[in-house]
């Protein structure tokens, strides 16, 4: 059974910069989607990036993000980070690691939603204060 721990969270500065991890254990299979959602109290859980672990690496950005903040992997240590630079308040949120096999978009070239993600980490806290 496969298990994510997330690490990294905590409080910054807007303008400033933080990294989050994303640890995998219990043996995921070696091509996944990975990828980082958030959610604040009352809205659903949304994309933030997304990325396949296997052969092109492919990613996906929310807009919201997109040049702000980049999402990688170290296949050595099964972890995924998401460095997230420029943060501003609206960033603010509780952010998850999630998982599920295979690619990251539909049949349809369409990104996966969070419905289609199986496992999840318990998530860490990210606070971006003005």
């Amino acid at each position: 059974q496969v298990h994510l721990t997330e690490s990294g969270g905590g409080s910054v500065q807007a303008g400033g910069s933080h990294r989050l991890s994303c640890a995998a254990s219990g043996s995921p299979y070696p091509d996944n989607c990975m990828g980082w959602f958030r959610q604040t109290p009352g809205k659903d859980r949304e994309t933030v990036a997304m990325m396949y672990t296997g052969g092109n690496g492919r990613t996906y950005y929310a807009d919201s993000v997109k040049g702000r903040f980049t999402i990688s992997q170290d296949n050595g240590k099964n972890t995924v980070y998401l460095q997230m630079n420029s943060l501003e308040p609206d960033d603010t949120a509780m952010y998850y690691c999630g998982l599920r096999g295979g690619i990251c978009y539909t049949p349809f070239h369409q990104p996966r939603g969070p419905s289609e993600f199986r496992v999840w980490g318990p998530g860490t806290q990210v606070t971006v204060s003005s």
